[in-house]
């Protein structure tokens, strides 16, 4: 079974992942931190730039805001490697 660590999300896996949802990159102007919104979400979707990969608990409380389950994080980041493969 192939299981995704989320320890291992790198910055760019991320934000596809955000635009994949539908968010908007709002500011990434404050000194290396990215700042994303989407409709509905009652919390701003924010991360350091600076370290990659995206620390694990970074990655779990935003899926957490954006109430996404990491079940399907992980379908999403496994089905992008598959055609990522496939080229």
């Amino acid at each position: 079974m192939n299981t995704v660590r989320l320890s291992n999300i790198s910055i760019a896996e991320f934000e596809q992942f955000l635009e994949y949802l539908g968010c908007i990159r709002v500011d990434n102007g404050n000194e290396g931190h990215e700042k994303w919104m989407k409709p509905g979400i009652t919390r701003p979707i924010i991360f350091q730039t600076h370290i990659d990969p995206i620390p694990e608990f970074i990655v779990r409380n935003n899926l957490r805001n954006l109430c996404v389950s990491r079940k399907a994080f992980t379908e999403w980041y496994l089905g992008k490697k598959k055609k990522g493969s496939k080229q």
